[in-house]
């Protein structure tokens, strides 16, 4: 059951507090309702979410409405403290457990949670204060780039060496007299000659290690008071039953039971500790590597910009520029801010944006993009963005959106850390109490306690994912190609069917008019220009550009009236412009004869025909043909090499679309639907089992991208496009449509060897680990060696992640 508030608009009397209960309890989901009238609001108990514009819609017509109470912000907080898989879902469960908590994604990588709440009912503070009683410190992310860019302090720096020297000291002593040939040991501690020499060296070393590691024991215990145990309660409790045992035995050697020399395990405790403070930097330097696609991109914005006022140039810091702002950028600067040349010319490294190396030419009128490199003349730049807008911002967002939220996939390694430690723990004393029982030895059964606890670190499941999706949504930013979650990552990994739009994403975008029938050419352009020149349209301002190139006369035109996917209506001079397809003209009751053979030819080269009528007469038809870019048909080949169905959905005539759908060498062309009837084509396919991707650049195109199981948007395309989309290809490229999908795939594999290898390594290493070899004549494994094991475990997952560095697709 679904408990919620919402605010009721419309109430003045008890009369309508009652109309209101029972207009809200017929919706379908509704189980019961308790309007208040004093507090304008409606507390209802619904089976499922409440479908709220069914609600609203059945309130208005008596006069009410219906609005959500809650205030969801969205914030993104830094965890400290977290180092393992449990520890994420144990800090997850926590946010979540929080009333008004809608959301809540907790990424191991990055030490990061994305968390969405209802301001009205929690306060930042209480989520901070809960995850500090959990063992955590939390805190608002204020400053990416401060926490990309963080570095080690001394203590960071020099713990770890000094924790290793004092290891290898520490493991030489304790175990020089159980190797085959005996190490050689200076007497004053020699366990023969002064066994309490020899255990009180091993307990100083020992103690002077777990202080410089003694987060572990903090955290660890803190999350075991707290009913969460994680990977750092294994180490406590693994490590500290072996230093406690130690710590009994040196008293005995003090008591003159000198036999419990032999007892000591200062060396596990001391060296475990040292080896898994080494295996978390080792995994932390890896991790770090992941961070280099926003690195990278933090690094290209810089921190000054030069304005250009009065005459006078003036260095002022990038916050302080507003849009409208001129500012000089001089060769070999980089461009500060996105915007548009007003003068000058130059050569322009977008290699940042795009991924190529070519340099591109820009003059007035062009625009630029923050970031971007000036290689040669002087520019004088119109700023059309702020800092929070800019393009630069936008990709950076983009990618710690995606590397910040999880995979579906990622919830099987959740699912499991949830009861992973717990069960280890079970297992460990269970191990234990066997052993004890098979050997009647209390020092065996602890060395299979404390190797069990130790080499069942979760951490290679909880990095497994967001190892793999960081390092894979960054290469794909350094090609220009952004992936805005890792659940688009994933779903487009499992895609079987690409429809592509036509216009602007096969071709190129800017069609031209090829052709006229008619008898006045001049005139019929000068009416068609005036009726569509206030529309953005490719087809309408390939008919205003050419009405200028032939010099045809003005008119201006009044009344006009867009017919979304038809054409346009107007009035010049008193008398009706029609302008549109064939189909648009017949309703406005003009005679046109598709059959016509001249017609025919021109549709079967690939033509666009608009016609035009004015007057109850028929001024003509022309034909307007948008040239394929050069790698879309080389593209539609590779991807129907990897199995996928490529679908072309145009508004375009029948005979049009299928000649350009044979040139880029598709055969399923549906042509002929109307901008709103694309989600539905969308969903037929969704119907009949496809995975569907969808590779759109127009407003028109924004709805069926939302639809698709993965929008994919060309960057040179209009914002709507790009905001519904989940993927953006920033060169305006097909290819990077392959790119983009076998990357996806590599993740996809990536993610699934590293998972199969944390499961692998655990299922082996814990029945070792408890003994198993040894139950069948074999070694047992020392605790020591489990710890080395445990910390490669999660170097390898991370290492695995980092190959994809080198992804490159095969063409």
């Amino acid at each position: 059951m679904i408990k919620e508030t919402y605010r009721i608009e419309g109430m003045h009397c008890a009369a309508c507090a009652a109309a209101v209960e029972r207009i809200l309890k017929k919706q379908p989901q509704v189980e019961s309702v308790e309007v208040n009238l004093i507090m304008n609001q409606a507390v209802i108990v619904a089976n499922e979410e409440l479908d709220l514009e069914a609600a609203n819609q059945a309130l208005q017509k008596a006069e009410f409405a219906i609005l959500p109470l809650a205030e969801y912000v969205t914030v993104n907080l830094t965890i400290k403290g977290m180092h393992c898989a449990s520890c994420a879902n144990a800090c997850e469960k926590i946010l979540k457990g929080q009333n008004g908590v809608k959301e809540a994604s907790v990424n191991l990588l990055t030490n990061q949670a994305s968390v969405t709440y209802d301001k009205r009912k929690v306060k930042l503070g209480e989520l901070l204060h809960a995850l500090q009683k959990g063992g955590y410190e939390g805190s608002v992310i204020l400053d990416q780039q401060q926490k990309v860019e963080e570095k080690p302090s001394f203590y960071e720096r020099w713990h770890i060496p000094i924790a290793l020297v004092l290891a290898f000291v520490l493991l030489y002593i304790g175990m020089s007299h159980m190797l085959p040939i005996a190490l050689p040991l200076p007497q004053i501690i020699h366990y023969e000659t002064h066994p309490l020499n020899f255990a009180l060296i091993q307990f100083v070393l020992a103690t002077l290690i777990i202080l410089i590691g003694n987060a572990f024991f903090i955290r660890g215990s803190k999350a075991l008071l707290h009913g969460a145990p994680n990977m750092d309660s294994l180490v406590c409790i693994g490590t500290g039953s072996a230093y406690l045992y130690s710590l009994y035995a040196l008293v005995q050697i003090m008591q003159g039971n000198l036999m419990y020399v032999h007892h000591l395990y200062f060396e596990s405790a001391g060296v475990v500790v040292a080896l898994v403070m080494l295996g978390k930097h080792l995994e932390a330097r890896s991790k770090r590597k992941t961070f280099d696609a926003i690195r990278s991109l933090m690094k290209l914005r810089p921190s000054t910009a030069t304005l250009y006022k009065e005459g006078e140039e003036i260095t002022v810091s990038l916050e302080e520029v507003a849009i409208g702002d001129q500012i000089v950028v001089k060769a070999g600067d980089q461009i500060a801010m996105d915007g548009t040349i007003i003068e000058g010319s130059s050569s322009v490294d977008e290699s940042m944006l795009s991924g190529e190396s070519m340099p591109v030419d820009k003059e007035i009128g062009d625009a630029v993009v923050g970031g971007t490199l000036n290689l040669s003349g002087r520019l004088l730049v119109s700023v059309s963005a702020n800092m929070d807008n800019s393009v630069l911002t936008k990709m950076i967002r983009m990618v710690e959106n995606a590397q910040g939220k999880k995979a579906p996939i990622a919830k099987v390694a959740d699912q499991v850390a949830s009861v992973f430690v717990p069960a280890v723990m079970v297992i460990a004393v269970l191990a234990g109490i066997f052993w004890y029982v098979m050997e009647q030895d209390f020092t065996f059964s602890l060395t299979v306690f404390v190797s069990v606890m130790v080499i069942a670190c979760p951490c290679a499941l909880g990095l497994a994912t967001p190892t793999a999706i960081m390092v894979g949504t960054g290469k794909a930013a350094q090609n220009g190609i952004f992936l805005k979650s890792g659940e688009a990552l994933e779903r487009f990994a499992h895609i079987d069917t690409m429809i592509f739009d036509k216009t602007g994403t096969l071709t190129i975008g800017k069609p031209v008019v090829s052709d006229f029938i008619g008898d006045d050419a001049p005139q019929a352009f000068a009416y068609m220009a005036a009726a569509e020149a206030g529309s953005n349209h490719p087809l309408s301002k390939a008919i205003v550009d050419h009405a200028q190139k032939i010099d045809a006369p003005k008119y201006t035109a009044s009344e006009v009236v867009s017919m979304h996917g038809l054409g346009v209506q107007a009035r010049i001079e008193g008398k009706e412009i029609v302008v549109g397809n064939a189909k648009f003209l017949k309703e406005k009751g003009y005679a046109i004869k598709e059959e016509q053979e001249a017609y025919h030819k021109l549709l079967k080269k690939g033509n666009t025909l608009v016609f035009a009528g004015y007057d109850g007469h028929l001024l003509g038809v022309c034909a307007i043909r948008d040239e394929l870019k050069a790698d879309s048909a080389v593209t539609m080949k590779k991807l129907r090499s990897l199995g996928i169905d490529v679908v072309m959905l145009t508004g375009d005539n029948e005979i049009a679309a299928k000649a350009i759908g044979e040139e880029a060498g598709i055969t399923h062309v549906i042509a002929q639907v109307l901008p709103d009837q694309k989600g539905d084509v969308i969903a037929s396919f969704q119907k009949n089992g496809k995975k569907v991707a969808m590779v759109g650049d127009g407003i028109n195109d924004a709805y069926a991208l939302t639809l698709a199981d993965v929008g994919i948007a060309i960057g040179s395309g209009s914002d709507v496009a790009v905001e519904s989309a989940d993927v953006v290809l920033v060169k305006d490229e097909m290819k990077d449509v392959v790119v983009a999908y076998e990357l996806a795939n590599a993740v996809i594999r990536n993610i699934k060897q590293n998972l199969f290898w944390a499961f692998f390594y655990n299922s082996l290493g814990i029945p070792i680990a408890a003994g198993l070899l040894y139950f069948f004549g074999g070694p047992l494994l020392s605790p020591v060696f489990a710890g080395a094991a445990m910390a490669f475990s999660s170097i390898s997952v991370v290492s695995n992640a980092l190959r994809l560095r080198r992804f490159q697709a095969k063409w």
